[in-house]
């Protein structure tokens, strides 16, 4: 492979994980909901409070550093789940009463998230359990599943309507019927914020060279790795606008890349695909799939999938469904975090970003096209298969 030339990791990640902090999240929190070692985020927030974490003459963290502390992170997770599997033995196939006993044994020895996780159980319906109710799920008064709805409307900020919020109360193990959900939304007139179509294109008059659209919306590839599409869209606060690009692995929809400034130059796109290559690391001849921007056939960009050994893409002229998948992702993006809400500065509009991509929609977001999992949950389902059928 080509010689990659060192690159600073993009500031604005390590400043608003570091913001996050500022806010009231604990240190390991926020390590946990962005997939990072808890040390990193630890070294991150003294960096800043000495005011080092990118001034000049400090040492910035490269990007090979914090995917090496991601990795490390990593490993130690899936240790500690491995571990749990072989204590567990033949506990994952017992019903949820046997599956709590066994966690409340071992509840010293690993965390409750990590517990419930690996014997797939919820940590209300443990906590339940441990009070002395049913391990089954709870069935609500009228009035109680309103406020439940309401509680989680307003926690995910309205981004579900009545077939997601069904699926989330049965994940935290509330009976929930469908068309009883669907009315008390209905009367009380909570609903999804998707009212809006966004359809934005970067500027495709230049004389610059396009590529063949070789993608040919084939938007379901069998691995990860295989075929990215990233799109650029533009982002408006009291301060003037900001411009937002993306990487999308379409095998689980991750947002895998991303960079956000108050220019839309090369060096946006640059950003997002140098963070999603060092996240991912994929093997040569990834097809890497946008519309024909400036920024996309810049030479600088072109330069960049070359040394990566990435098969560059294209839209045809003017036909934005070449480029669905992200697009998509802009439009529930904007109507789930930006319609409706007014940000007076870069500042609020980045946290927002931020939140949306890596907190939310990355580890929790119900995505229709994935069966209703979030992209993190269909990777790691996938995972365990394709361990399952290299162990046979």
């Amino acid at each position: 492979m080509k010689k990659i030339p060192q690159q600073a990791f993009t500031a604005e990640f390590k400043e608003l994980a570091v913001q996050r902090v500022k806010d009231g999240q604990t240190v390991p929190a926020v390590g946990r909901e962005l997939g990072i070692s808890h040390q990193t985020v630890r070294n991150w927030v003294k960096a800043a409070a000495a005011g080092k974490l990118v001034g000049a003459g400090s040492r910035v963290v490269t990007p090979e550093e914090m995917e090496l502390s991601r990795l490390r992170a990593e490993v130690v997770r899936l240790q500690r789940e491995n571990e749990i599997n072989k204590k567990s033995g033949g506990v994952l196939r017992q019903g949820c009463t046997v599956k709590y006993a066994w966690i409340d044994q071992n509840a010293k020895h690993f965390e409750l998230h990590e517990l419930c996780c690996v014997l797939e159980v919820s940590i209300s319906g443990y906590r339940s359990w441990k009070r002395g109710g049913s391990p089954e799920r709870k069935r609500l008064t009228d009035a109680q599943m309103l406020a439940l709805i309401q509680a989680i409307h307003a926690e995910l900020k309205g981004a579900y309507g009545s077939p997601r919020m069904v699926r989330e109360l049965r994940a935290r193990g509330m009976s929930a019927c469908k068309t009883r959900v669907e009315r008390l939304m209905r009367d009380h007139g909570i609903r999804a914020r998707h009212k809006r179509r966004y359809r934005v294109t970067t500027d495709s008059r230049h004389g610059l060279p396009v590529a063949t659209n070789l993608l040919k919306r084939k938007f379901k590839p069998a691995a990860p790795n295989q075929v990215w599409t990233s799109d650029i869209t533009y982002l408006w606060t009291d301060e003037g606008w900001l411009y937002l690009a993306i990487v999308l692995d379409l095998f689980n929809r991750e947002v895998v890349g991303w960079s956000i400034k108050p220019r839309m130059t090369a060096d946006l796109a640059i950003d997002a695909l140098t963070m999603a290559w060092f996240r991912r690391r994929p093997g040569p001849g990834l097809l890497l799939h946008s519309d024909r921007g400036s920024q996309y056939a810049s030479s600088v960009f072109q330069e960049k999938l070359n040394a990566y050994e990435m098969r560059c893409s294209m839209s045809r002229k003017g036909n934005c469904w070449d480029n669905a998948p992200t697009e998509s992702w802009f439009n529930s993006f904007k109507n789930e975090r930006i319609h409706g809400v007014r940000y007076k500065t870069h500042a609020q509009m980045k946290a927002a970003s931020f939140d949306y991509i890596e907190a939310f929609y990355n580890r929790q977001r119900q995505h229709s096209t994935l069966g209703y999992q979030s992209p993190a949950q269909y990777m790691q389902h996938w995972q365990v298969k394709q361990q399952q059928i290299q162990a046979v």
